[in-house]
């Protein structure tokens, strides 16, 4: 069974190689880092199968998806941190997902299933549930979990329990009630898949969630103070407000 890895994040690819080495009759083909490279690599390797990362930046696997086109697609094991509501799209399409973090034993029972699905060899039915899926996903693609590496350790951050995000060179820092988390990404491709009626990015460095602000203050040049409900305060730039007037009316 050829097999391919997408993951925009290195521990997960690494993980993902490191358990399916264990299975029989399975070749680990080739990886890829992004949407781009992943639409690259299926064109290129033709794999049986592909495990597949949801939440990329820039092109994300619905993405990938969409690019080759449904027909053109192998076996899909779709990688995510998503929530219960999105999970459940993937199982009404009777789709196999793995959910981050996921355990040995979760991917022995992927596995043991994408290979009596192969055996059925019944790829436009296969076509029409990833057809469908698009359809019913398309709404739902903003992040709702971040997944966040510590070690050897994964956490999933809900957004919604985020106040604010902060770029410090290359990590962005994610500001929770009572803890800091630290990821490897840049603020644009974050600020590309949170939802901008929940989040709202006020200056080059900062994202704030609209929930977490208690007041707006009127400031030199036409720039705004921004006051966090936990006393945090921040700056939104004029050049910033100009282009999201419609998260408020000033």
């Amino acid at each position: 069974m050829r097999t391919l890895i997408v993951d925009d994040e290195a521990p997960a690819r690494a993980k993902l190689r490191r358990l399916l080495a264990a299975e029989p009759n399975l070749e680990i083909v080739g990886e890829a880092t992004n949407g781009e490279e992943a639409v690259a690599r299926i064109e290129e390797l033709h794999p049986d199968v592909v495990f597949l990362d949801v939440q990329m930046p820039r092109l994300d696997g619905f993405g990938v998806i969409e690019r080759l086109g449904v027909d053109a697609m192998p076996y899909v094991v779709f990688v995510t941190a998503y929530d219960e509501h999105a999970l459940r799209a993937f199982e009404v399409q009777a789709l196999d997902y793995l959910l981050k973090p996921f355990s040995p034993e979760r991917l022995q029972a992927v596995v043991s299933r994408v290979r009596r699905e192969l055996a059925r060899d019944r790829p436009a039915e296969l076509g029409a549930r990833l057809a469908a899926l698009l359809q019913t996903t398309t709404p739902q693609r903003y992040l709702q979990r971040i997944f966040v590496q510590r070690g050897e350790r994964a956490v999933l951050v809900p957004v919604h329990q985020i106040n604010r995000l902060e770029a410090e060179r290359n990590e962005v820092h994610l500001y929770t009630a009572d803890t800091v988390h630290i990821i490897r990404s840049t603020l644009s491709e974050l600020a590309a898949r949170l939802d901008p009626a929940t989040f709202l990015r006020i200056n080059r460095s900062t994202i704030v969630r609209l929930d977490a602000i208690k007041e707006l203050q009127p400031w030199f040049h036409g720039d705004y103070r921004v006051i966090l409900r936990d006393g945090t305060e921040l700056m939104w730039s004029r050049r910033y407000r100009a282009k999201q007037r419609s998260a408020f009316e000033l």
